[in-house]
């Protein structure tokens, strides 16, 4: 009789397999010198290791999203403090019934500001809804840094209509968990902050950024300059929230002192609406309209 084999049977002995059944053989986990080295976290977190731990967090989410068919994504950055507009008129109304001055103010200004988390929702929502009927290679997944406040309002607008969505969160000095709307089997943490940044690159076909903080301009300028040097393919730059980012910004500054050239600024467009945003995404690709 012929000994026929299988061509796609794994030849090499599975890792995960041969950790699982350790216990089983009596041999307990013991910090010394017999554990195996995968399975060692203390040889794994050691200084003369960083470059293995580096290539593991490039590798994990990659082979997770590419099993999971997210290929293309639509990035949205913008600030971790914003807050729901219904949780900003909570927080307003409870620092009324206190008088304090300066907790109104802060309530204020929360209240204020919801009007970027609606926005961020609303855009994830248009992105989601052209995804959803799209064949599952061309779909585009609305993806974030995974915690609170512009990131959560972009997980939210996709997971609103049922669409996964990835979420890329970093460890911090306070614990910062994902936000209760990005899909559980997409939902990644990073230590180091330059593998997470181009995780965010290697799957966007455009970058949308709400007003934020130092965050949100480290990985916006990180985007502008792979753009602008040809390290990375043109994409859409949006920046939504006009008057944030010229008060904030003034490019003009660069050109007049002769630090970028002029065509540079065409990297760049501004926005206000989420339709619009979108619009912008879907002719740079020649998507069709809804």
């Amino acid at each position: 009789m012929e000994n026929t084999q299988n061509l796609t049977e794994q030849r090499i002995a599975d890792a995960w397999a041969d950790l699982s059944a350790v216990p089983h053989t009596g041999i307990a986990l013991q910090a010394d010198a017999y554990r195996m080295a995968f399975a060692d976290p203390e040889f794994l977190l050691r200084r003369e290791t960083r470059g293995i731990r580096i290539q593991l967090e490039m590798l994990k989410p990659d082979l997770d999203q590419t099993e999971q068919g997210v290929n293309d994504t639509v990035v949205v950055f913008g600030s971790a403090r914003f807050m729901a507009p219904e949780d900003a008129k909570d927080l307003l109304e409870k620092a009324q019934a206190t008088g304090d001055a300066a907790q109104i103010a802060l309530a204020q200004r929360h209240v204020r500001n919801g009007k970027h988390y609606d926005n961020a929702r609303l855009f994830a929502r248009l992105v989601a809804a052209h995804s959803l009927k799209c064949a599952p290679e061309n779909r585009l997944f609305i993806c974030t840094g995974g915690g609170p406040g512009i990131m959560e309002a972009a997980n939210r607008g996709a997971f609103e209509l049922g669409a996964p969505t990835p979420g890329l969160n970093i460890t911090l000095p306070h614990e910062q968990k994902a936000n209760d709307y990005v899909t559980p089997s997409l939902s990644f943490k990073f230590h180091y902050f330059a593998i997470r940044k181009m995780h965010f690159m290697m799957r966007a076909k455009a970058l949308v950024a709400f007003p934020g903080g130092f965050g949100t301009l480290d990985e916006l300028f990180e985007v502008i300059t792979l753009v602008q040097t040809q390290k990375a393919k043109p994409v859409p730059i949006i920046l939504f929230g006009t008057d944030y980012w010229k008060r904030l910004i003034n490019l003009d500054v660069l050109v007049e002192e002769g630090t970028i050239s002029a065509q540079d600024l065409e990297l760049i467009r501004y926005t206000d609406d989420p339709q619009e945003a979108w619009d912008m995404i879907r002719r740079f690709y020649g998507l069709p309209q809804a």
